[in-house]
């Protein structure tokens, strides 16, 4: 059965802690929007990637992560940035949230 959370998909900032934001669902960010988040992470000292998220981060179903560009030269890997997104994912919803 094809649930509407499994057609989800979203634009995201996936930090190198495994943390993600969402830049968008509808349509893809624009150059300016990306730098603009590539800017703001600098300051704060922080790097990851704009990636597109297929499924939805919200349920027990793994969502899938598709790398599209670095931001603020990270120091680790885009695989590793997975691993921690899945590892803070499901130690939320072990803990109940």
């Amino acid at each position: 059965m094809d649930q509407d959370w499994q057609r989800e998909r979203r634009w995201i900032i996936l930090g190198e802690d495994g943390r993600f934001v969402t830049l968008g669902r509808a349509v893809a960010p624009t150059d300016e929007d990306i730098n603009a988040a590539e800017a703001a992470m600098r300051a704060q000292g922080v790097a990851g990637w704009v990636a597109v998220m297929s499924g939805s981060p919200w349920t027990f179903a793994r969502p899938e992560l598709m790398e599209v560009r670095p931001l603020a030269s990270p120091a680790s890997t885009f695989a590793a940035a997975v691993a921690a997104f899945r590892r803070t994912r499901l130690s939320a919803f072990d803990q109940g949230n």
